[in-house]
């Protein structure tokens, strides 16, 4: 495994990605990218950060190894349980209200918070008239996802969580279980688009009366964090609700002051008109 990468090379690490492959990490909190890119190295095998550099180079599939490595979110079925209670109390009531509901996940990861947001609407009734657009930037979290395949250990925390969050069915309904998987029923999968998107480079593609992105600021360095709210506050709609993670925060971003807060505890935020 390497050694500590230095500030110089991980820099020149950076530079090396953005110029040979177009994914640019330069605003990524460095702190944690670090860590990753140290911890990718020792699971490949790599002696020194000279190696390293070279194979990113020179070796497009190795690239690709370790983007997938480095932007592997941890997710769960209704993680923060309370989260999915305020919004099936106070959120999806003013979202039925509209004809058709656009909502998007980004930075989806493998999938599990997107499908609890399919369950929800599905028990508000709204899944019908709702599309759900489910954006990430790593190609084999969306193949996974889109897969809806979860391991089987994890539903029975992910059934306490369900039923923390107000869950009015039995959990089980939802998926189908076979060997060592549990398969979420295609019912629920029918109104969701998974595709690669990247926060960093792309741009507005849709209006949105809820945008969900838990999770993912704390990835991103202050810069990043203001040109990432600023492409939501575009991609909403007037009174539009964002949802953060509930360790983000908006407090100190340059568009703050365009949203009001709904609930400040599990970082839901509303556009102002």
């Amino acid at each position: 495994m390497v050694e500590e990468i230095s500030h110089g090379d991980f820099t020149e690490l950076v530079k090396i990605i953005q110029q040979r492959y177009g994914y640019d990490f330069s605003d990524y909190a460095s702190a944690s990218l670090k860590r990753r890119f140290s911890r990718f190295t020792g699971m490949a095998g790599i002696d020194s950060v000279f190696e390293l550099k070279h194979r990113l180079v020179n070796e497009e599939n190795f690239f690709r190894e370790m983007v997938q490595y480095i932007t592997v979110n941890v997710t769960e079925m209704f993680r923060d349980p309370s989260f999915y209670k305020v919004l099936r109390e106070q959120v999806l009531p003013r979202l039925a209200s509209y004809p058709i509901i656009k909502v998007w996940h980004a930075g989806c990861a493998t999938g599990e918070e997107v499908y609890s947001m399919a369950i929800l609407l599905e028990e508000a009734g709204l899944l019908d008239r709702c599309r759900i657009y489910a954006t990430d930037i790593n190609e084999a979290n969306l193949d996974k996802a889109e897969s809806g395949i979860i391991a089987l250990k994890d539903m029975k925390e992910y059934t306490a969580n369900y039923m923390r969050s107000g869950g009015i069915n039995d959990f089980s309904n939802y998926y189908t279980a076979r060997y060592d998987n549990a398969i979420i029923h295609p019912a629920l999968r029918r109104n969701i688009i998974f595709f690669q998107h990247n926060l960093v480079t792309d741009q507005v593609f849709n209006e949105f009366q809820l945008i969900c992105c838990r999770n993912v600021f704390i990835y991103f360095n202050r810069t990043l964090q203001n040109r990432v709210v600023k492409l939501f506050y575009e991609s909403l709609t007037s009174l539009g609700y964002l949802a953060l993670g509930i360790k983000e925060s908006l407090l100190y971003n340059e568009e703050r002051t365009k949203f009001e807060t709904i609930n400040q505890a599990n970082k839901i935020f509303r556009r102002k008109m």
